[in-house]
C-alpha cells in the first residue's frame, strides 16, 4: 500500500483577494458569487452604482466578504487609481466586455473602438495595472480573462468581436510567458452563449435560438452557473499548474 495517498487541491480561497470587473450582473456576478461563497475577499467592479451596490449587498446576505467600487475600466486614468489605492489581489476576474455584431461591411470605425477598445484595450490594461502592484508586493495568483469560443472560430456578424477575443487568447498566451517568473498564472474561458439579462431578449427570435442551439451538442443555451467552477478552478491551488491556455465551456460547439 502506498505511504500516502495524495490529496486534492481545494477550491477554497480563504485569505485571498478577488476582482472582478463588469460584475453588476450576468457573468460578472455569477463570477463574484462563486467566488465570495469559496471564502475570497472579493471586490465588485462596475460602472453603475445603484447595480454594483445591489449586487455585493446580495453577495453580503449570502454571507459573502465584499466591497464594490464604481469603475469605467476604459477610463485607464480611473483604472490606475483604483488599483494604486488598493493592497494587491490574489485574483482577477477580467470581465467587462462588450458586442456589437453586423455583417463586416458594415461595421464602422466607431464599432471598431467601441469594440476593440473595452474587449481588449481595456482588458490588456486592468490586467498590467493588476499584476504590476503584485509584483510590487510580492503576491503570487490568478489572472482569469473572460474570453469566448468566438476566440476560437470565426461566427457570422462577429467579426469584431471575433477580432477582439482572438486577441485576448494570445494576449493572455503572452501574459501567462511574462508573469511565470512572478508566480502569476494567466488563462482564459471561452463560453458558448451564456443566457444573461444582456443576452436573453435575442434568444426570443426562435430562429437566432434555434441556429444557436444547432450548434451546441450538449442541446441547450449555457446559463451563468455554467462558469462558476471554472471561475474557481482557475482562481485557487486546483490550477496550479496551468497558465497560457483557455477553458472552452461550449457545450461541444468548437468541437467539429
Amino acid at each position: 500500500m502506498p505511504d500516502a495517498l495524495p490529496q486534492t487541491p481545494s477550491l477554497r480561497l480563504d485569505g485571498r483577494r478577488a476582482v472582478v470587473t463588469g460584475a453588476g450582473r450576468g457573468i460578472g456576478l455569477a463570477a463574484a458569487a462563486a467566488l465570495a461563497a469559496a471564502g475570497a475577499e472579493v471586490t465588485l467592479v462596475a460602472r453603475s452604482a445603484d447595480e454594483i451596490a445591489a449586487a455585493a449587498e446580495a453577495i453580503r446576505v449570502e454571507g459573502g466578504q465584499t466591497e464594490w467600487a464604481t469603475l469605467d475600466v476604459s477610463d485607464l486614468a480611473a483604472v490606475r487609481t483604483f488599483f494604486a489605492a488598493r493592497s494587491a489581489f490574489h485574483v482577477l476576474v477580467n470581465n467587462a466586455g462588450t458586442n456589437r455584431p453586423k455583417p463586416m461591411w458594415e461595421v464602422t470605425q466607431d464599432d471598431y473602438d467601441a469594440v476593440l477598445d473595452l474587449n481588449l484595450k481595456s482588458a490588456f490594461f486592468v490586467a498590467q495595472l493588476c499584476a504590476r502592484r503584485m509584483i510590487e508586493q510580492g503576491v503570487t495568483g490568478s489572472l482569469i480573462h473572460m474570453g469566448s469560443q468566438m476566440g476560437h472560430v470565426g461566427g457570422v456578424n462577429r467579426s469584431l468581436y471575433c477580432a477582439s477575443k482572438w486577441a485576448l487568447e494570445g494576449m493572455s498566451k503572452s501574459f501567462a510567458i511574462d508573469l511565470a517568473p512572478h508566480g502569476i498564472r494567466s488563462n482564459t474561458i471561452a463560453p458558448t452563449f451564456i443566457e444573461t439579462p444582456l443576452t436573453k431578449p435575442f434568444f426570443e427570435d426562435a430562429a437566432f435560438k434555434d441556429s444557436v442551439l444547432a450548434k451546441i451538442k450538449l442541446g441547450r443555451i449555457g446559463q451563468v452557473a455554467d462558469l462558476m467552477a471554472p471561475v474557481l478552478l482557475l482562481a485557487g491551488d486546483g490550477s496550479a499548474l496551468m497558465t497560457g491556455t483557455s477553458l472552452v465551456v461550449d457545450g461541444g460547439w468548437t468541437a467539429d
